[in-house]
């Protein structure tokens, strides 16, 4: 019984991250695996959207502006998809008009770069003491 306490409480802390600035990526990994999470990269909208396995998800980190796609358009995917997991976004862009449309699509936190260690932290932090915003995926299309 015990292993599986230690299974559950690494999967709380999986965090899914897309953002297609190497650097961007580089500093949020470091900056994830030194508060005990563990990041899994994606460099593009594409390759997120080959990733079949949010079961372990607790959060997902999205960059608005993608080369390939937008972090928005993910985030509506991710529901279209039945997949309820509580989403971060990431974001150069400071127009009042995006910012408003990532919080319509429903998420924890809208950054904008450059953010502090706090500021990514804290929503994580909260996401994992919400198990009501972690339903999982119910059935994948």
């Amino acid at each position: 019984m015990e292993g599986s306490q230690d299974i559950c409480l690494q999967d709380q802390n999986l965090v899914l991250v897309v953002d297609d600035d190497p650097g961007i990526l580089k500093g949020v990994r470091r900056l994830l695996r030194q508060h005990a999470y563990e990041p899994i990269l994606f460099s593009s909208a594409e390759a997120f959207k080959n990733h079949t396995d949010f079961e372990r998800a607790a959060c997902v980190i999205l960059d608005i502006n993608l080369q390939d796609g937008s972090g928005i358009d993910l985030r509506y995917r991710l529901k279209a998809d039945r997949i309820f997991v509580p989403v971060i976004y990431i974001s150069g862009n400071r127009d009042p008009a995006v910012r408003k449309a990532a919080l319509d699509s429903g998420c924890i936190a809208f950054l904008t770069k450059p953010f502090s260690a706090q500021e990514l932290i804290e929503p994580l932090k909260r996401a994992g003491r919400h198990p009501q915003q972690r339903r999982h995926a119910l059935t994948r299309r």
